[in-house]
């Protein structure tokens, strides 16, 4: 079925669209408290009878170094103590969904509440959460060498310090599996970012054979992040089917979603920087700290450190010295949210590249040109630019006309790097007959689109037609391996690995027939899979600015995006323009409302959709998107882009919106009474 029948015309198929005969409904009984202690659970499946620990999957730049500690996975069900709330305790069956439902007031618990931990600083002080541990360190790392201030050159210094406030996905369809056991086998229906990150969590914490385990992608209506980790649900569901013999389903609500869906940002940096008159940076040092949650799940064990790596952007400073630190509070554990990382190191560098500006009363585009460079360069924490960087920027602010409109308007730039998790490569595969062409990746598809470069390619690389060609969803059973969406990765990655596949198939046709043509493909079956591997870093820089205006009700909103992005090599200009601007309204949504908010007792506050302050579409601004074509060295020639409006559009409508309010703008987001005050 082609991605418009699917999906446009409502024809998708989603978990909540599915049924088997027989089958039971899950609901979880959740913790009502940030931290208390368990004194007797009655009720449900629980940690009497499920009394295992889970590892999350999602890996993406996980090999960055640092010390972790590997005790504090989390239970599947709570077992002695609740560290969250949301924390799931026991799960009930019935056989409708209303029937489930009303069974979870069979469960009852007795709780002792005790004193939560509520944020980072918080947390730095108090005793440990966890029984048997020294502090609330979950990790920590350092980057670069650290430097003794007499040994460099600088005029002044200048310190501040940041926080981005935790914000959760809220896609349009929220987190559900089912699980399906039958003759020792687990087929497994999940709304995922990645089959295979399920299926490795289904084996380890189940301890089943990798045969014997199927996973299946269903149609998945959007994830951000929040859909590439592995989740205690999911093995609540599969044992409950192994145990009852029956298909058991289960979708979570929107307010189990805010309270224990894995939520992104949730990091606090304090920055140094060490600069001459002339507005070069000669040194900077920082701490950097993420709001990991209760466990080690999700990425909150490697977000911190990943933040600090990329500290320097695209600036060539040549002293760097930085200390990384995760952090435990009574919250769900931190998992990955658009960009992941990225938006905080963007926000917390071009922050402070604003407020040197203002101290030496440079142009704003004048001190990052001083600090970019004139060829490639690896900072000091290991990041690698393998261009100038000097020359993109100019360029950008050309394209932009920054020279005029910062004079007119009130104007905020951003000049960033985008990594994207290109490493280790993807999987693909393609299938022919019945003169039909279907093709997989080893990243799955939610909602971004990747079917339109998937004909484009094949069409390019078969000389078929696109109607002959369609995008199914993951499958182990059909894909030996394979990584994932996330990261930015699917153009380079994915596509990359398609065109592989692609000439495989062509030398399948020539090995047959002696020749390849279209004609020959479509009247035969053929069957191809492989896995690329990338070793190598595809990272790119980019630039955006901002404008920003007082509206009729004395708040502040954005008025023109501008991009200069370098997209290697664009595979669909459809899907980039949709890319950017739905990643633009995301950035702005943390700049202006988005956030998880908890009281000191970790009780969460935010438990609507509405409270969670997503924007509506009279937020959207004009969108001005201009990209270059520099080619990366894999076979699609592409470069990430999904996540750079999430990068670069906070950091520069900080700067927009401080130039009206005339108050300097270090958090997201920006509290409401900072922009009224200002009037």
């Amino acid at each position: 079925m082609d991605y418009r029948d699917r999906y446009v015309d409502g024809k998708g198929k989603y978990i909540d669209d599915m049924t088997f005969d027989d089958m039971l409904y899950m609901n979880v009984f959740r913790s009502p408290y940030g931290k208390a202690k368990i004194k007797n659970v009655k009720g449900g499946l629980n940690a009497s009878e499920l009394k295992l620990f889970y590892k999350s999957s999602m890996g993406e730049m996980a090999s960055l170094g640092g010390k972790s500690n590997s005790t504090y996975l989390e239970p599947v069900f709570a077992i002695d103590n609740v560290n969250y709330e949301g924390q799931p305790i026991a799960a009930v069956f019935g056989k409708t969904r209303y029937e489930s439902e009303d069974l979870l007031n069979t469960v009852s618990v007795d709780y002792e509440p005790m004193q939560a931990v509520s944020g980072i600083d918080e947390s730095l002080k108090a005793p440990p959460m966890h029984e048997g541990t020294e502090n609330n360190i979950l990790a920590e790392a350092e980057l670069g060498e650290d430097f003794d201030e007499n040994d460099i050159d600088f005029d002044l210094t200048l310190e501040d310090t940041f926080f981005n406030e935790r914000i959760i996905a809220n896609s349009m369809e929220t987190r559900g599996c089912i699980a399906d056991y039958k003759d020792s086998k687990l087929t497994f229906y999940v709304s995922t970012q990645s089959v295979q990150s399920v299926k490795a969590g289904l084996v380890q914490a189940l301890g089943m054979k990798p045969e014997d385990v199927r996973v299946i992608q269903a149609d998945t209506g959007g994830a951000f992040g929040s859909k590439g980790s592995f989740y205690p649900e999911y093995v609540m569901a599969a044992y409950a089917s192994k145990k009852y013999g029956k298909p058991v389903k289960w979708v979570e609500t929107r307010k189990e979603h805010l309270e224990a869906a894995y939520p992104g940002r949730g990091a606090k940096a304090r920055i140094k920087i060490y600069a001459r008159n002339d507005g070069r940076i000669t040194g900077i040092k920082g701490d950097v700290y993420v709001d990991a949650g209760a466990y080690d799940a999700g990425t909150g064990g490697f977000a911190s450190r990943f933040i600090a790596y990329q500290i320097t952007g695209p600036y060539h400073i040549e002293n760097a010295y930085m200390r990384a630190y995760s952090v435990l509070t009574n919250k769900a554990p931190m998992g990955p949210y658009r960009g992941a990382g990225r938006p905080e190191a963007a926000f917390f560098m071009e922050r402070m590249m604003d407020l040197l500006a203002d101290r030496l009363q440079m142009d704003i585009s004048e001190v990052r040109l001083v600090n970019a460079s004139t060829e490639p360069f690896t900072s000091p924490t290991g990041l690698t630019v393998k261009e100038a960087t000097r020359p993109f920027l100019e360029k950008a602010l050309a394209e932009v006309n920054y020279r005029k409109i910062s004079r007119e308007e009130k104007t905020g730039i951003a000049f960033f790097v985008l990594i994207p998790a290109s490493r280790p490569g993807e999987s693909a595969r393609i299938d022919v007959s019945n003169g039909k062409i279907t093709a997989q990746l080893g990243g799955n598809v939610h909602g971004q689109g990747h079917e339109l470069f998937v004909k484009s390619i094949l069409e390019n690389e078969l000389q078929v037609e696109q109607n002959l060609i369609s995008l199914e969803n993951g499958d182990t059973a059909e894909m030996e391996s394979g990584v994932g969406s996330w990261g930015s990765r699917t153009a380079i990655a994915g596509a990359s690995a398609l065109m592989k596949v692609a000439g495989q198939i062509k030398e399948q046709v020539i090995k047959k027939y002696g020749k390849y043509s279209p004609e020959k493909l479509l009247s035969g079956n053929y069957s191809a899979y492989d896995f690329l591997k990338i070793d190598y870093d595809v990272n790119s820089v980019n630039f955006n600015m901002i404008t920003a205006e007082r509206n009729r009700n004395g708040l502040v909103t954005m008025k023109d995006w501008y991009s200069y992005y370098d997209l290697g090599h664009v595979l669909s200009p459809v899907n980039v323009i949709a890319q950017i601007t739905g990643g633009v309204l995301e950035g702005v949504g943390q700049m202006f409302s988005e956030s998880l908010r908890y009281s000191p007792e970790g009780q969460l506050m935010t438990t609507s959709i509405s409270d969670a302050g997503l924007l509506t579409s009279d937020y959207a601004p004009n969108c001005h998107i201009k990209w270059v074509e520099n080619g990366s060295p894999s076979p699609s020639q592409a470069k990430g882009l999904g996540e750079a409006p999430t990068i670069g559009t906070p950091a520069a409508l900080a700067r927009a919106v401080e130039l009206i309010t005339r108050n300097r703008v270090v958090n997201t987001p920006i509290k409401l009474e900072d922009i009224e005050n200002f009037q």
